[in-house]
């Protein structure tokens, strides 16, 4: 396998900054040693030398062969998730819109227990935990979707 000039100092400068997750700096560190204009190592003196295992070294070098290097630094999601999301599309907008609604009266704002509550009362979803109400508010406050409500 043969990286560029320009891939190769990228990876050198991540490994000398240091910045980023130590998979992807592993996966760094596992192209430097497959190039061929550098130690050229095989795929067995690179798990000696990184003590990496042999799949994650054939998995990094095949994934910039097939997909290039930013594919073969990251980390690569799940195609098919063991868990289908909670709350998706019109379920987590009837959320946020419940979220940015008025609370029940006696009450000065929105807890997660009483989304919780109401959005099993009025069959959004099936049943869902304050935990989960709050990580999906969270991402979509992030993302900016519901940018200024709360």
């Amino acid at each position: 396998m043969r990286l560029s000039a320009d891939e190769r100092e990228r990876l050198e400068g991540m490994i000398r900054t240091g910045r980023g997750s130590a998979q992807m700096l592993t996966n760094a560190r596992i192209l430097l040693a497959a190039d061929v204009e550098g130690p050229g190592l095989s795929d067995g003196r690179i798990v000696e030398t990184l003590g990496t295992s042999r799949s994650s070294v054939e998995r990094t070098r095949r994934r910039f062969v097939d997909e290039g290097l930013d594919a073969a630094l990251a980390r690569k999601t799940q195609e098919h998730p063991s868990r289908a999301p909670i709350f998706e599309d019109a379920a987590e907008a009837k959320l946020i819109a419940l979220a940015c609604s008025p609370p029940p009266k006696g009450r000065a704002r929105w807890t997660l227990r009483l989304l919780e509550e109401k959005v099993v009362e009025l069959a959004i979803v099936s049943q869902a935990s304050d935990n989960t109400i709050g990580h999906t508010l969270k991402q979509t406050l992030s993302n900016g979707i519901a940018a200024g409500s709360g």
